[in-house]
Formats: structure tokens, sequence, C-alpha cells
């Protein structure tokens, strides 16, 4: 039986895919830094080493992981029901109220950009539930979907850390090039997990987006 990787993928699938994760894409992705400003506010996050070490668990323990197999399971999702589950779902994994605005807010603004553009009917969702809802929408093939998902996500963060440790721009794009044998793991096994897998246990990311909260001078929203 042939699964999603198999399909040939469309070149329109792809530019459709690249235009939604671009940062152009007014989903306000740079307003939030997953709790990682308090992370280099705090020296904890100094150096580009510090930095693909963090990513690298979030990706592998953390949210990358949860929202790749929310993504997935979104995608498959055979009622309006299962997807607001799956909506309640995701947003009760936040570990933080932030975190809980983050996933929110920018599934919203996706929601709403992508009914525009296209002319949908896609309700609010949190982010990853609303891309897996959409990519199944607009027929466009999972496993890139989740890759270039989790990709976006990390060239986000990576932005925040150019601007703020700081890091040169070559150098943060090193680390997403690094980051790329996690993204490829990451996705592929959420192609196949549950949602008894969901979960995690990076515990100072975590704790970072719920200190976020008290920082007296703040830039990002997380």
């Amino acid at each position: 039986m042939p699964t999603e990787s198999d399909k040939p993928v469309d070149p329109a699938a792809i530019l459709k895919l690249s235009q939604w994760f671009s940062p152009a894409y007014p989903v306000g992705a740079y307003a939030y830094s997953h709790g990682l400003e308090w992370a280099i506010s705090t020296g904890e996050v100094s150096n580009a080493a510090q930095l693909a070490h963090w990513l690298r668990d979030i990706l592998y323990a953390g949210s990358g992981r949860n929202d790749a197999i929310l993504l997935a399971h979104a995608f498959r999702a055979r009622s309006d029901k299962e997807l607001a589950e799956l909506a309640e779902l995701a947003s009760a994994l936040a570990p933080a109220l932030e975190r809980q605005l983050e996933t929110q807010a920018q599934g919203q603004a996706f929601c709403r950009v992508t009914n525009l553009v296209w002319s949908g009917e896609l309700p609010d969702m949190a982010y990853p539930v609303a891309v897996g809802a959409a990519a199944r929408q607009h027929d466009l093939p999972l496993e890139p979907t989740i890759a270039l998902y989790l990709q976006a996500f990390v060239s986000s963060l990576v932005s925040v850390a150019v601007r703020f440790i700081p890091l040169g721009q070559t150098e943060g794009q090193i680390i997403v090039a690094e980051l790329s044998d996690a993204i490829e793991t990451v996705g592929e096994q959420a192609l196949g997990a549950s949602l008894d897998d969901l979960g995690g246990c990076v515990f100072r990311a975590d704790m970072a987006s719920m200190h976020h909260e008290t920082l007296t001078t703040r830039i990002f929203r997380s």
C-alpha cells in the first residue's frame, strides 16, 4: 500500500509549502522566541553550540516532535470533530501560557491568511493542526509538509539568536543545516506515531517559557 512519502511531489505543491513557511507569510512567527529570549538573557544559551543543542532537544523531545505528530494526525483526520479534538489537545499540551498563545495565535493567523488567499474555510486551530488540515485540503504531500514546518520553526528561533546572542548570519545558517538530520528523523517518526506517543521532557525549555513571563524587559511574546 503506498504511503504519503511514495507519492510523486508536484513542484506546485512545493511552491505552496514554501509560501506557507516563508518569513513573509504573516503568521507572526517573528514575535515569538519559544522561551529562548529568557535562556539567552540568563546566559544559558550564549553561543552556537549551546543553541544547536537547545534546538535539537526541542526537536527530538519537545514541541517539535509533538507538533509533527499533531500535524500528521490532523492531515489524516476524517471529521471536523476529530480536528477540533486535536486542536484542543495541541493547546492543552502547551506547558506555559505564552506557549499556548504562540500556537493559538499563529494558527489563527495561518487559517485567516490561507482562507483569504485560497478561498478556504479553515476554522481557527492551533498552528500544527491548522497546517495539517490545510495540507490535506490542498492535496499537499505530508512528509515535506512536516519537514518544512519544522525547518521554519528552527529557522525562526535561529533568527532570534542571531539578533540577541549575537551570532553571525552564516553561523546561524550552519546551525539550521546541521539540524536537518534531526528534522528528517522527527518527521519520519511522526508519520507512524500515535497520539499516545505525544509528550515531552525538555524541562529547561519549558521552564524558560514560564520564566519569560516575568522578564522585566522583553522583545518577544514568548
